[in-house]
């Protein structure tokens, strides 16, 4: 186990890359500093989850991408209003609301990583059907029986999925 101090020291060489990618991020250099701070932070509180050998720099620019996107969550969740009335419907707040890209693309990014590990009997009647092609086209286009292209599609949704889950990434709570 590395002490804290060398531990501190190493990881504060990486600040000059994570800066612009927290800028990146944000667009705003007061929540570029918080982002870059908390990272740190949670860096040096979490050192007994590195593992050693590891990359570093990586580790960090997860954990500052995970921060940026649970921030990210928590303020969408903040500018949601429920209507107490009688019908009790979740609104929007009133005011606009611009979204921020980057945890879409991380989300595409991440889904392009786990697609790769699928099957390639699956891949491609899965991105078929994905580009909006219907299953008997598929099927013609494939020469392959109707039955068996529903079970491809169907056990390539699956395959992603637990890719997705081995990445980290829960489906269900990554949509908005």
């Amino acid at each position: 186990m590395i002490p804290t101090t060398e531990f501190g020291v190493e990881i504060m060489q990486y600040e000059r890359m994570l800066r612009p990618f927290a800028f990146n991020l944000t667009k705003n250099r007061e929540e570029t500093e918080d982002l870059v701070q908390d990272t740190f932070f949670r860096a040096l509180s979490n050192k007994e989850k590195f593992e050693e050998g590891t990359n570093i720099k990586a580790w960090l620019f997860t954990i500052m991408r995970n921060i940026f996107i649970n921030n990210y969550r928590k303020n969408q969740k903040r500018n949601t209003v429920t209507d107490t009335s009688d019908n009790q419907y979740l609104l929007n707040s009133t005011r606009e609301i611009e979204k921020n890209g980057s945890e879409r693309a991380f989300l595409a990014q991440d889904i392009q990583k786990a697609m790769a590990g699928v099957s390639t009997d699956f891949t491609e009647p899965f991105m078929l059907y994905y580009t909006g092609f219907k299953y008997q086209e598929i099927a013609d286009k494939l020469n392959l029986p109707l039955g068996t292209v529903k079970s491809r599609i169907f056990f390539a949704r699956k395959e992603l999925q637990e890719k997705l889950v081995e990445l980290g990434i829960n489906l269900n709570t990554a949509q908005n």
